[in-house]
């Protein structure tokens, strides 16, 4: 690899967003509630025990993420039913989803995307949050 093909994290993230439709906390809670969207919480378990849950979001740790979602896979999720699913990753701050987003379109999940500002986003939205 030579160093023009290298790429930073910052321009990484810029080109995985541009081809997200990134969805606002409340946005993603009328989804959610509607049933047009699954929201797949994963941040890992401190973070979680120290600010709470998004209530009916599925809790998947970002290294299991492809596995659990993927709708062919062995070990997926009940949830992961095809590859139509409209799945929002979360993260804490809105950074780690998005790479997140990304990996699972690369399984096919056409319409995966995260949540602007994860988890402390919708927080900051007055969203519901349920304790661990």
């Amino acid at each position: 690899m030579s160093t023009h093909d290298r790429v930073g994290i910052d321009e990484l993230l810029e080109r995985v967003r541009a081809g997200l439709d990134r969805v606002e906390p409340r946005d993603a809670f009328a989804a959610a509630t509607a049933g047009r969207a699954l929201l797949v919480d994963i941040r890992y378990a401190a973070l979680r025990e120290r600010d709470g849950l998004i209530p009916g979001a599925l809790v998947v740790e970002r290294n299991e993420l492809e596995w659990r979602l993927d709708p062919q896979g062995s070990h997926r999720a009940p949830e992961a039913t095809d590859h139509d699913l409209h799945v929002v990753v979360v993260c804490n701050e809105g950074y780690a989803s998005s790479l997140a987003a990304a990996s699972l379109r690369q399984l096919g999940l056409h319409r995966a995307t995260d949540l602007v500002g994860g988890f402390q986003a919708w927080r900051a939205a007055g969203l519901p949050v349920a304790e661990e």
